[in-house]
């Protein structure tokens, strides 16, 4: 079984989405399109796109969107998927981390997401990240599942790098 530190992160490029593509295929009830997320990569100057590989294997996927504010840039995770036989080992904690870095380094102050409100494994992965629940989307997603929307309002404070090195296996 492959352990925490042999996952690679990289930038996603369009040489990846068929991997992509069939990783939420898999793991979404609404899954994204090659032309949807092809779109999204379009897009550098508001969006970032990271794959998790063990060896030359897609396991995982996450993306964000920067959003504009006076009061401080916001983040938006826009997706986030761990192959169903590759969860529990860490990667989802990896591509939050890696997330959260781009974030602070484009000047992001807080982020956000929604997430089904039965996953409950997601749900704890994001407390650890400093979300808290705000509020919900009533049938947000297909079969009339709500969304919990998050926040994380500390993602500009100092010590917050250590949340985020705390999560990503680089601290034991």
């Amino acid at each position: 079984m492959s352990t925490v530190t042999d996952i690679g992160l990289e930038t996603m490029t369009g040489a990846d989405l068929d991997e992509v593509v069939a990783i939420d295929a898999e793991t979404s009830s609404t899954p994204w399109s090659w032309s949807l997320f092809n779109d999204e990569l379009a897009r550098p100057e508001s969006r970032w796109y990271v794959v998790a590989r063990i060896d030359d294997e897609i396991v995982g996927f996450a993306g964000l969107m920067v959003v504009p504010d006076p009061d401080g840039d916001q983040a938006h995770v826009t997706t986030i998927a761990v192959s169903p036989e590759f969860r529990r080992r860490g990667i989802g904690a990896r591509l939050m981390s890696a997330l959260g870095r781009h974030a602070r380094g484009r000047g992001c102050v807080s982020w956000t997401l929604e997430v089904r409100e039965s996953n409950h494994a997601a749900i704890e992965l994001y407390r650890r990240f400093g979300f808290a629940p705000v509020g919900t989307r009533p049938s947000y997603y297909s079969g009339n599942e709500t969304a919990l929307i998050m926040w994380c309002h500390d993602l500009a404070a100092d010590d917050y790098e250590a949340v985020l090195s705390g999560k990503d296996g680089s601290q034991s």
